[in-house]
C-alpha cells in the first residue's frame, strides 16, 4: 500500500525528525491525527501510537491539481507514524 521504513528513535522523535524533513523539502503538516488518542477518547479503547500526518507542498499539489482536479481525493498526502 505504501513505503514503510523503520527509525531507531523513540516515537515522539521520530515524528519530530520527520517534521523537520518535511520542512526542508518544502512541505509542511496541515494535519497531524492522534489515532490512539481519538480511539480512547471515542471508544475507550486501547490501541498503539499511531498517528496520521496530513502534508503537503503548495507547489506540487497546484501542479497536480492543474494537471487533473481530481488528485484532491489524494491530498494531502498522509504520513502513518
Amino acid at each position: 500500500m505504501g513505503e514503510a521504513r523503520a527509525s531507531a528513535l523513540a516515537y515522539e522523535e521520530t515524528v519530530e525528525k520527520i517534521g523537520k524533513a518535511l520542512k526542508e523539502q518544502g512541505f509542511g503538516i496541515l494535519t497531524e491525527i492522534d489515532v490512539k488518542e481519538t480511539l480512547k477518547k471515542k471508544l475507550d479503547v486501547d490501541y498503539p501510537k499511531y498517528k496520521i500526518l496530513g502534508a503537503c507542498n503548495p507547489f506540487l499539489a497546484k501542479r497536480a491539481l492543474d494537471a487533473d482536479k481530481e488528485v484532491g481525493t489524494l491530498l494531502p498526502c498522509n504520513i502513518i507514524v
